[in-house]
């Protein structure tokens, strides 16, 4: 009978050990659930910003579709058609009165503006107006009469060297080729084709980083390489439609459509483009980011042409008097 009373003891203690054991159960539950509620918000709010992420693209994926050849080739010619009302006065923004200056002035024009070219040729003019003249001065006085363009020394370099090339192989006188233009130093396609349009009325495609980067933004290459480029764009329009066509798309890169901040907003041909959205497509803010004529400012040239809308271009201040 001693027996009995040990027996429910012995009962009694295998709760107590499965309490025991249960008792951490309940308190790693109750730890792990906040966690693993928290876990789920940020595991939904994850999915649901990916969600809409995966949704934001989609509503603009018509305006990006694929075109046909026939689709591309109509659009930007609408846009050329569009341009050309745009600025019917578009011209070479450069100052010459003969195609030794504007070979000059164009290979002046790298890594600079026209405007600043064109404050610095009348001084450089006025000493050397043809290729012997120029071909005669000292490296160090050149290279004071250019210093403004910047890269001065190498530019120099370059002047000499075509204008001595100029005087021995071809007479004195500018070729009217391309094959003979791309011989001289510093001359590329094109500086070439820019002294081909406008001085010998050659058809030619200037691809400079203005027209380079709206070739792209309208979808008519994807190419970086500037004579790649010229081929693409050359191959979508009439070839008596490419000196204007230049113009035209170098003055609206450099109006409108601004490498950093275009002004999406403020764009004419805005329905034919389909990298509208990069820049401001607020049109009161767009509108403030227009330049020159489009801005109420002047232009780039000190003598424009007689049909040109915007006020010309101030001369070179004269330099400060030494005290």
């Amino acid at each position: 009978m001693n027996d009995t009373p040990e027996k429910p003891t012995a009962a009694k203690k295998v709760p107590a050990k499965r309490t025991t054991t249960k008792a951490p159960a309940k308190k790693t539950a109750a730890k792990t659930a906040p966690a693993t509620k928290a876990t789920t918000k940020a595991v939904a709010k994850k999915t649901t910003a990916k969600a809409a992420a995966e949704k934001a693209p989609a509503k603009k994926a018509p305006a990006r579709k694929p075109e046909s050849r026939t689709t591309l080739v109509r659009r930007a010619r609408r846009i050329n058609r569009e341009l050309a009302e745009l600025y019917p006065y578009a011209h070479p923004e450069l100052d010459f009165t003969n195609s030794f200056e504007l070979l000059v002035a164009t290979v002046l024009s790298a890594q600079t503006t026209d405007v600043r070219v064109n404050q610095t040729t009348p001084r450089l003019f006025a000493v050397a107006p043809t290729p012997e003249d120029m071909a005669a001065l000292p490296p160090e006085e050149l290279e004071e009469l250019i210093r403004p363009t910047g890269f001065f020394r190498a530019k120099t370099k370059s002047l000499l060297g075509l204008s001595a090339a100029l005087r021995d192989r071809f007479g004195g006188e500018v070729p009217g080729r391309l094959e003979d233009l791309v011989t001289l130093p510093g001359v590329g396609r094109k500086t070439a084709n820019v002294v081909l349009g406008n001085a010998f009325g050659v058809p030619g495609i200037t691809v400079d980083t203005h027209f380079g980067r709206l070739a792209r933004r309208f979808g008519w290459t994807t190419q970086e390489d500037a004579d790649k480029v010229e081929a693409d764009v050359a191959a979508i329009f009439p070839k008596s439609e490419w000196t204007m066509l230049s113009h035209r798309v170098v003055f609206h890169g450099r109006r409108v459509c601004h490498s950093r901040k275009p002004a999406c907003g403020a764009c004419p041909i805005a329905p034919l483009c389909p990298s509208y959205g990069e820049g401001e497509t607020d049109p009161e803010k767009a509108r403030k980011l227009l330049k020159y004529e489009l801005g109420g400012q002047p232009g780039q040239r000190l003598k424009p042409p007689a049909d040109y809308p915007g006020q010309p271009a101030p001369p070179m201040a004269p330099p400060a008097a030494a005290s």
